[in-house]
């Protein structure tokens, strides 16, 4: 994709499209689903949605996965006691799904089966399913934690459930 049509798409991109398609019905599933998704597992599942980039992002040439490891790190998500955080990352206006997860679940996991669940939920996402794509997104991750990081005992909550909107 050229420089100047990316910079349309976010320039066309707005907060309202962004709520059309996450409303309010569809994040509180999301935050139901990592939720019940985190008592299986002994790791923290946080979802961020963002609508477009900044244009001296844009000019700067940010990409998703760069933005992604920004929000990572702006989240706190790395900051877990087993280093097991995963974020998924979603860039509206460049339709790209990031996940970022921390090292110890990352090891266990790679980037490329990473990969395979972020295709996947773009999937849905080309057919105008958000909800369905980002609860499949949440499933997969999920069971990638409760094979490596099965819940013990109590489960100690270290990051907020609710999705977040950048």
């Amino acid at each position: 994709m050229s420089w100047l049509s990316r910079f349309f798409r976010h320039v066309w991109m707005s907060p309202f499209i962004l709520r059309r398609r996450f409303p309010a019905a569809t994040l509180d599933a999301i935050e139901a689903a990592v939720a019940t998704s985190e008592k299986s597992h002994r790791g923290q599942v946080r979802f961020a949605v963002e609508a477009e980039l900044t244009s001296s992002q844009l000019w700067v040439g940010v990409t998703a996965r760069q933005r992604a490891l920004d929000v990572f790190s702006l989240l706190g998500v790395w900051d877990t006691e087993e280093n097991n955080g995963v974020l998924i990352y979603v860039l509206l206006a460049d339709r790209k799904v990031e996940i970022v997860a921390d090292r110890g679940i990352h090891h266990h996991v790679g980037e490329e089966r990473w990969r395979a669940i972020c295709r996947e939920i773009e999937l849905h996402y080309r057919k105008k399913d958000f909800a369905a794509g980002t609860l499949t997104g949440i499933h997969k991750i999920s069971a990638e934690l409760d094979h490596h990081f099965p819940a013990t005992g109590e489960h100690k909550n270290e990051q907020p459930n609710r999705p977040v909107i950048l």
